[in-house]
């Protein structure tokens, strides 16, 4: 059987064993293959190692799949249970003795983010629909935050923000699964948080669709469409975070800027995505600052390294000067590590600006194809070493977010008033 065949199975009445699924996704997920040799924390995990834990974990969601979320099927179907195959694909490489309270264990810090940028580049290569890669993504990525929001006992605001990621009836559902699918102490106590954090998103109206973003929309009607694109970008990112609690007072706050202000693309993606092409046919009349150019003007040659400092220091005094004059600037550039990003984004915030990030996700196949294409490719090696650098992009990173495949094929959109 293909892949293609085996996967679209996941949407009907399939329950494939993990060894299974391996052969099917190991080929893409080479991580996969070192679960039986990743070891857990005797506690948390009296099962054993991670090989195991995932079956168990996988017969729990198909016995959930036959009763309680039955309703749980097609494409929503196929999204769980590869959520639930994946969602310690980054383990085998996290695991480490850990010192906690005095006592010596084995975690895996940060494995749900390492998991999700590990897993972005590879799986695009599985023919599945975007929207259903999408939600694996971010199962994997968000898979501890419904312990993690009903711990905190976490106000409307992060559940907004978690609900634009991720459906939460899905997310809940893995984690029941995760829940069961181990020996632990306190195994009930962990199944109360969950039951907690699923009462407080269908308290919060974000089982099922997120009714932030219409919320809005409807405060902003008197307003030119210039504003309202600015006004929506920066009330779903005041929500979403907790700064305010109503749209009226975001769109007061901004009354200075949202007619006249800048507008900051940022472009994210590996050598050979496309990104220069898409902005030409997309953002033609803004001022694209591009790292390789300013090393070229520099050093004589694009892949040199050589005054880095003087590089950065250059483009962001232009860069200030465009956010300045309220104009429209790409920084165009792989963007691939998020404490990098940060700095420039937070500079566009600085100045009030419109904030969109453009993220590139192709094929690694095709990724390589046109790189070797390329009248400035870069080496196999430096590909590789960025393909392990990437971190995929919060959606709270940016005001918009977009997705763009191969041939520029716009994927995913969020925060984009426009769309609604």
């Amino acid at each position: 059987m293909k892949r293609a065949q085996w996967l679209q199975q996941l949407a009907q009445a399939a329950t494939p064993n993990l060894e299974e699924c391996i052969e099917y996704l190991g080929s893409t997920c080479e991580w996969l293959y070192e679960f039986k040799h990743t070891p857990q924390d005797a506690e948390w995990h009296a099962e054993g190692n991670v090989h195991i834990h995932t079956q168990m974990v996988l017969d729990e969601l198909y016995q959930l799949l036959k009763t309680q979320a039955r309703h749980i099927t097609g494409e929503r179907r196929q999204a769980l249970i590869l959520g639930a195959v994946l969602h310690d694909i980054a383990k085998p490489v996290q695991t480490k003795p850990m010192l906690l309270q005095g006592k010596e264990r084995i975690g895996a810090p940060q494995h749900e983010t390492v998991g999700r940028s590990y897993l972005a580049p590879r799986i695009m290569e599985w023919e599945l629909p975007f929207n259903v890669l999408w939600q694996v993504l971010h199962l994997v990525g968000e898979h501890h935050m419904p312990k993690h929001l009903a711990l905190k006992e976490s106000q409307v605001a992060a559940y907004w923000r978690l609900a634009r990621q991720v459906d939460l009836e899905l997310l809940y559902w893995l984690e029941v699964a995760d829940m069961r699918g181990r020996i632990c102490p306190d195994l009930e106590w962990q199944l109360m948080c969950l039951d907690e954090f699923r009462n407080q998103a269908q308290c919060f109206a974000c089982w099922g669709d997120n009714p932030l973003p219409k919320h809005i929309a409807t405060r902003m009607n008197n307003l030119s469409p210039k504003a309202q694109r600015y006004v929506y970008a920066y009330s779903l990112a005041a929500l979403e975070q907790g700064e305010l609690r109503m749209v009226e007072e975001v769109i007061s706050k901004t009354y200075a800027h949202r007619e006249h202000y800048a507008h900051l693309v940022m472009t994210v993606g590996l050598s050979g995505s496309g990104k220069s092409t898409w902005l030409e046919r997309h953002y033609p009349d803004y001022e694209v600052i591009s790292l390789d150019e300013l090393r070229e003007q520099f050093n004589g040659k694009r892949n040199s390294q050589k005054h880095s400092g003087q590089i950065i220091q250059a483009a962001k005094a232009q860069l200030k000067a465009a956010l300045r004059e309220k104009r429209g600037v790409v920084w165009d550039a792989t963007n691939l590590r998020a404490e990098l990003r940060a700095q420039i984004l937070d500079l566009g915030r600085d100045y009030h600006a419109l904030i969109t990030l453009a993220v590139f996700l192709l094929p690694l196949k095709v990724l390589d194809k046109q790189n070797n294409q390329r009248e400035y490719g870069v080496a196999q090696s430096v590909l590789e070493r960025q393909i392990e650098q990437f971190q995929l992009p919060n959606l709270t990173e940016a005001h918009q977010y977009q997705v763009i495949g191969e041939n520029g094929v716009l994927l995913y959109e969020s925060g984009n008033w426009s769309t609604l």
